[in-house]
């Protein structure tokens, strides 16, 4: 077999990433979603794409991605190989002076089907040896006026908070006894702080106004919660929901869920995206009854 060169791309032939068939069973391209390099109208760094080439056949490919003042990629977008190239993929990714999330894609209920099953395996099984860990599967939600607004039980005041400090103390307290496996993760290594840390970084990357956060209080003024409605690159997003410990068991993820829809659709949203883990039932259970239809299904690696 002709020996394997790995590289990255660049501007003058980034077009080798469409050299690779893919059938779009799984992954970007089965939602539509295409590769072009920012110099194309895309979104895309040639330097942050990686090919794998035998001889002058592409056999597998990787494209990070990040925002245009990011100076390290914030997710692996693409990952795809030729059939019976899995290694080469998995020596793709050790080879690449990258790392970022890996989010595979796959439609809802993939599991049923035999063909989407091994498709997701032999990428899962490919990622992993290339160097990531599974970490969560996870739903993704995309909501439109089509589905209706969700009722709002009125049994909560929406405030803004403009003091970070304040916000960073609430969601120090959502943390407490979190289902989220990312912050799971980032709190079994660096504690509640890196958790709230990196949290509040991301909050603060989202390009949306930072006015749109909401504190939730009872009408009493006891502290319930917090949601953040905003835009991510591509989409309205619910950006988080969280509930104080003290105030679980009421159902006022619902609340802060729905208020959250309500705000993005007054500002214009005909679209809204957002996700949470298969295993935080819960949550799956609320966007259910607000009427957000699971749009995809997603397995993370890190």
């Amino acid at each position: 077999m002709t020996g394997l060169v790995i590289r990255a791309l660049g501007e003058h032939d980034a077009h080798l990433f469409h050299a690779l068939p893919d059938p779009g069973l799984v992954g970007r391209a089965r939602f539509g979603h295409t590769y072009a390099t920012l110099a194309q109208g895309g979104e895309y760094r040639p330097e942050w794409t990686w090919v794998a080439l035998r001889g002058e056949r592409v056999v597998a490919r990787a494209a990070w991605w990040g925002g245009p003042d990011d100076t390290a990629p914030k997710a692996l977008d693409w990952f795809d190989f030729a059939d019976g190239e899995a290694d080469a993929g998995a020596r793709l990714l050790r080879a690449a002076p990258l790392h970022a999330e890996y989010n595979l894609l796959a439609p809802p209920g993939w599991r049923a089907d035999p063909e989407l099953r091994a498709a997701v395996r032999s990428r899962a099984d490919a990622a992993v040896a290339g160097g990531l860990t599974p970490l969560v599967e996870r739903y993704r939600y995309e909501w439109t006026p089509a589905d209706g607004l969700p009722p709002r039980p009125g049994r909560l005041v929406f405030r803004p908070e403009p003091d970070d400090t304040t916000v960073a103390a609430v969601l120090r307290r959502v943390l407490v006894g979190t289902l989220d496996a990312h912050d799971r993760r980032v709190m079994a290594t660096g504690g509640p702080d890196a958790a709230v840390e990196e949290n509040m970084e991301l909050l603060h990357w989202l390009p949306s106004p930072r006015e749109w956060w909401r504190l939730a209080h009872t009408p009493a003024g006891e502290l319930v919660g917090i949601h953040v409605p905003a835009r991510n690159p591509s989409a309205p997003c619910v950006a988080y929901v969280g509930v104080v410990p003290e105030q679980r068991g009421h159902g006022y993820a619902f609340d802060l869920l729905a208020e959250c829809t309500h705000d993005l659709f007054g500002y214009g949203a005909e679209r809204i995206v957002a996700a949470t883990d298969r295993g935080n039932t819960p949550m799956a259970a609320h966007f259910a009854r607000a009427g957000y239809p699971v749009a995809q299904e997603r397995l993370d690696f890190v």
